[in-house]
């Protein structure tokens, strides 16, 4: 799994790319902390365009990063999920604890 980020206005994007699995969650939930703290009085945006896999690891890391992305006053949303990825969002129900957008366009409108 690879891991980019960049600014937005009123924004951080993150951006994982690839699988995130057994092998390789604790990055992604080092990443994800990283990014709130840096996100302070922002939001934060997990582009999940590049992501074609994620483990129930991954989303454990991803609800436990919603709920210190929220003791920090930080807005988390996901956004641009691809087929597959709507598909795990939807059986693990995470589609209805996060607010997921079709683009980051979407996200940061």
């Amino acid at each position: 799994m690879l891991w980019d980020r960049h600014e937005a206005p009123g924004a951080l994007v993150g951006r994982p790319e690839g699988r995130v699995d057994e092998s390789n969650w604790s990055d992604f939930a080092a990443h994800l902390t990283n990014a709130i703290g840096d996100a302070a009085g922002r939001r934060f945006i997990i582009d999940l365009g590049g992501v074609d896999y994620m483990s129930s690891r991954g989303l454990r890391a991803l609800s436990t990063a919603l709920a210190l992305a929220k003791k920090a006053g930080v807005g988390m949303a996901l956004a641009a999920p691809g087929p597959a990825m709507r598909e795990i969002l939807a059986i693990s129900r995470y589609d209805k604890l996060f607010v997921v957008h079709a683009s980051v366009a979407d996200a940061l409108a």
